[in-house]
């Protein structure tokens, strides 16, 4: 097709010497074929044969015409038509019905009509225009063609098809010497595996690819969920590979990436992008966000890293997660393989915020289909003045309700809760054991049992009968096999303690600051997380919470004992040294 012009160059005018032509009327010609300036003139072409020659003033306007097997040859082309018009003066042929240019590279166009000027070296095909070469067709109603720019163009809509593609377009420009093809206006593509559709597309034929330059969608057939969308980009045909710059989606399994500059491979089903990446769930009401992703289309799975983040979007209280790395994937339910379970992963430096509990741990794993969370490396959780801790700890959540139902802690298990929590006054409540299954009503604490080395540390309150006021009257010290918990908003009563109980009272006045509280007590106001925001903090760097010591209870009865001491020493009589 490289001589696709060259083929109407023998379309020229070296006919016999002895025809002469005087039309009576001048030549009106289609402005396309107005010459530059200073444009020389053109090569003569050849006739071959025909089997007729006539110049009538009726027909033509008196310009000579051939018919019959007509053919004319330039440069190894042959042209041949019904016939063909010729304007010798102007170095300009029209050639009629079943015209056939076939060049010496293999390439044939066909036509109703073609004309072209030796001058310029541009022409014009019409009516049912096929221009055909070793690897594509091309179908119009009017082709142009420019010699000297080695160019085609359409814009009476139109077909170009190969091996496996069949495109359409409004118009196009084809050059012949790049093998480059400029679509524009509702361009279509159409492949057995995809379409492609945009208003501006050019490609390629020897690299087979398409650079896109405007609203341009990429579509499986077999699933047409899955399609890629750009305004700027470029399209590997051969390797279905994708290149995405400017306000780009890749569509899949009901998901959505976007970014700056994207890339997604249809064969692996592997995409990519960087700036400003979001990954959206509808389905999961869960979106992410990160300045670099990786999409796994086949494993229906995704990764986001630099700052990334993950909202579950829930009806009242969503949920906020981050670390150096999220993953999100999905996998067949082992109890019903029709169904996929959604799964999220955040590793280093793992937080998550929601208003009714906050977590922080290394890493956790959260299984949104059935609202199980797991939590590994230092994991600690607040609810409320309520904060448990543990070597490992797993939250269960009601999906429905968007409520949390529990919390188990294996392995160091410590609940803390602020025995006041309208008074800076340092008197937690402990609770602490190897294995702890903590209960949540309504979002809020309830009950804790704790399994292995169970001990409590409670402060016990009573009403004064008289002012009918809340007093504090001392501190309990469990050491159990197992203890069940009851949290109150104020308090923690110990309502179950067995295997080898004890449980010893003391008043305010006979406890010390320092029996208070466990060894590894670890109440943590300055990493807790307070607003959503906080979850891409190392930590919020809150000023600690300064708690009250109030001994003076204890202080007055350690004074007491002390004086009553005193007071003793001083009646025994003294030795007098002689």
């Amino acid at each position: 097709m490289k001589n696709f012009f060259a083929l109407f160059l023998f379309i020229g005018f070296h006919v016999f010497a002895q025809i002469t032509t005087q039309p009576k009327d001048v030549l009106v010609k289609d402005p396309y074929f107005t010459p530059t300036q200073n444009q020389p003139q053109g090569e003569k072409v050849r006739l071959i044969h025909s089997d007729f020659f006539q110049k009538t003033a009726e027909k033509y306007n008196g310009n000579p015409f051939f018919s019959g097997n007509v053919q004319f040859e330039h440069q190894g082309s042959l042209l041949s038509a019904d016939e063909v018009i010729f304007y010798e003066e102007q170095n300009f042929v029209k050639a009629i019905g079943n015209v056939k240019l076939q060049n010496a590279d293999g390439s044939v166009i066909t036509s109703g009509e073609m004309e072209y000027d030796g001058n310029t070296q541009k022409g014009i095909a019409r009516k049912n225009v096929v221009l055909t070469d070793p690897t594509q067709t091309i179908k119009t109603e009017t082709m142009y063609y420019d010699r000297v720019s080695n160019k085609a163009y359409f814009n009476t809509g139109g077909t170009i098809s190969d091996a496996t593609n069949t495109m359409y377009t409004k118009s196009a420009t084809y050059d012949l010497g790049t093998k480059m093809i400029d679509f524009t206006g509702n361009v279509k593509i159409n492949n057995p595996e995809y379409t492609v559709e945009g208003n501006n597309i050019k490609q390629n034929q020897n690299t087979n690819t398409a650079d896109f330059f405007g609203p341009t969608t990429i579509t499986n057939k077999k699933n047409p969920s899955i399609l890629v969308y750009t305004e700027r980009g470029s399209y590997n045909m051969n390797s279905k590979e994708v290149y995405l710059k400017k306000n780009s989606r890749i569509h899949y399994n009901g998901k959505i990436l976007t970014g700056d500059d994207m890339y997604f491979n249809q064969i692996t089903g592997f995409g990519k992008a960087k700036g400003n990446v979001t990954l959206r769930d509808p389905k999961e009401q869960r979106y992410m966000k990160g300045g670099y992703g990786e999409i796994y289309e086949k494993k229906d799975s995704a990764m986001m890293t630099e700052k990334p983040y993950a909202v579950k979007i829930l009806e009242k209280d969503s949920m906020y997660f981050s670390a150096e790395k999220l993953i999100s994937y999905r996998k067949i339910d082992d109890k019903d393989p029709l169904k996929k379970k959604s799964f999220l992963r955040a590793y280093r430096k793992a937080r998550m915020f929601k208003s009714n509990i906050q977590v922080r741990a290394d890493s956790l794993s959260f299984n949104e289909t059935d609202g199980i969370m797991h939590l590994f490396g230092s994991p600690i959780a607040w609810s409320g003045e309520k904060q448990v801790t543990g070597d490992k700890i797993e939250a269960y959540f009601d999906t429905e309700k968007e409520f949390i139902d529990s919390l188990k802690v294996i392995g160091n298990a410590f609940a803390i809760s602020k025995a006041d929590s309208l008074n800076l006054k340092d008197e937690f409540n402990q609770v602490k054991g190897k294995l702890m299954t903590v209960y949540y009503d309504k979002n809020e604490i309830k009950l804790a049992k704790v399994i292995g080395n169970a001990q409590a540390i409670t402060y016990a309150d009573d009403q004064n009968e008289k002012t009918k006021e809340v007093e504090r009257i001392g501190v309990a010290l469990s050491t159990c096999g197992t203890i069940e918990a009851e949290f109150e908003d104020r308090k923690v009563q110990i309502i179950s303690c067995n295997i080898g109980a004890n449980t010893d009272v003391f008043p305010m006045s006979k406890i010390s600051r320092e029996k208070r509280f466990f060894p590894d007590f670890n109440w943590n106001t300055k990493d807790r997380l307070r607003k959503w925001q906080d979850i891409f903090m190392d930590t919020p760097e809150y000023e600690e919470i300064k708690y009250e010591s109030d001994d003076k209870l204890y202080d007055a009865a350690q004074k007491a004992i002390n004086d009553a001491k005193a007071k003793e020493e001083a009646k025994k009589p003294k030795r007098i040294r002689k």
